[in-house]
Formats: structure tokens, C-alpha cells, sequence
């Protein structure tokens, strides 16, 4: 429900700036400067094993590419190319559209995105994407992770949590819970509480640098 608020707030602007070029694009979304960004997200689930999801993404200007394990499934990997849009500004929307290739124990093709609007200190940001499973037509499924956080330092954010897997079994089809984020020069670091209120609660931790 969040992801498909943003999506129709911000649609029309992002249309607009693809369309046609809007000055209002931030000026790094033209640069032919590379930035990196690698994470990974440490995943403790109550009934399945520990397991780790690195995630390196790069860009340049509107060119975005991005490398995944562990993510749509279990000994599965995925490679990404998207093309980013940006626009507005007190509130500030951008979005990524994407294509990736999945392999491993799982495989097929996926359209994905990723999705952001800020205002102030608030944020709601959103990435889903759909596979479509080469080798069995039952195992496509819609995959969403999505954030609302509001920060009132610099270094500090909170907010809620909401996501839709198949990496590891819950009874849950949307899990929910609560985020805490810190920030130091180009460090982050997120906790996050999925189900606080039920037994099968589970933390997910996740340490991202920039470049």
C-alpha cells in the first residue's frame, strides 16, 4: 500500500522528467561520475538458517547497475540494469526502473524498480520487483521491501518496516515491524524488528557504505 501511494504521487513528475528533460533533475543525475554503494544484510529468521545478503550497486548519471546473492532466493544470484529519474524539490522524488537476470537455485528474468520521496525529515522508499521462474511457473512471485522513516538528526532514523519474501519460510504473506538507522560519514547501519509482536519475530541487520 505505501509502495502504491508513492508511485502515484510521484508519477506524473517522473513521466515529465524522462519526457522531457526537466531542470528540476538534480544535478548528479547528469554526471559522468561513478558512485558505488556496497551492503549487505545479515538475516536471522526464527525457523530457517542465518544467512547473508550482499548487494553492490553503481551508477553514472542515469545509468544503474547492481549485483545481488541471497536476495530472491537461497544460493541464488542476480544481475541489474536500470536507467534513474529524479525531480522536485522540497519534496524529492526518485525512481529507478530495472531489468535483472536471476541464477542459482532459482532463475528466470525480472522487471524491478526502486523508489523514494523525501520531505523534510520524512521518507518513504520502496523496491519490488516480479520473477518470473524459468523452471517453474508456480515460483514467479512479487518480491517488496518498503521503508517509511523519519529523521530527526543527521545521523539518526526510525520508522516502519514491511516486506514480501520467499528467501526463507514465515507464516506471514507481508511481514511488518520497526527500523532504527545510524549514520557516520559514509557508514550506515540498520536494525530492523520484523513481527515484534509474534513469536516468530526476526532481526535483519544492515551495514552499507558509499563510494
Amino acid at each position: 500500500m505505501l509502495a502504491g501511494a508513492a508511485i502515484l504521487a510521484s508519477g506524473q513528475a517522473l513521466a515529465q522528467v524522462a519526457a522531457t528533460g526537466d531542470p528540476s533533475v538534480p544535478a548528479e543525475v547528469g554526471t559522468d561520475r561513478w558512485s558505488l554503494y556496497a551492503s549487505a544484510l545479515a538475516y536471522f529468521p526464527p525457523e530457517s538458517q542465518d544467512y547473508v545478503s550482499p548487494v553492490l550497486a553503481a551508477d553514472r548519471g542515469r545509468l544503474h547497475f547492481e549485483g545481488r546473492y541471497n536476495y530472491e532466493a537461497l544460493r541464488t544470484g542476480s544481475v541489474w540494469a536500470g536507467y534513474n529519474m529524479s525531480a522536485g524539490g522540497e519534496l524529492a522524488c526518485e525512481a529507478t526502473l530495472m531489468a535483472g537476470a536471476v541464477f542459482g537455485d532459482t532463475a528466470g528474468i525480472a522487471p524491478g524498480y526502486r523508489l523514494s520521496l523525501r520531505y523534510s525529515g520524512l521518507e518513504l522508499s520502496s523496491e519490488g520487483e516480479y520473477l518470473f521462474d524459468a523452471r517453474d511457473r508456480e515460483g514467479s512471485f512479487f518480491y517488496t521491501w518498503t521503508e517509511l522513516s523519519w529523521s530527526p538528526a543527521e545521523w539518526f532514523r526510525t520508522g516502519l518496516v514491511g516486506q514480501r519474501t520467499r528467501a526463507y519460510k514465515t507464516e506471514l504473506d507481508i511481514q511488518r515491524g520497526l527500523l532504527a538507522g545510524f549514520t557516520h560519514r559514509e557508514w550506515d547501519l540498520t536494525v530492523y524488528l520484523f513481527n515484534p509482536d509474534r513469536d516468530d519475530r526476526m532481526v535483519v541487520v544492515s551495514l552499507g557504505r558509499g563510494f
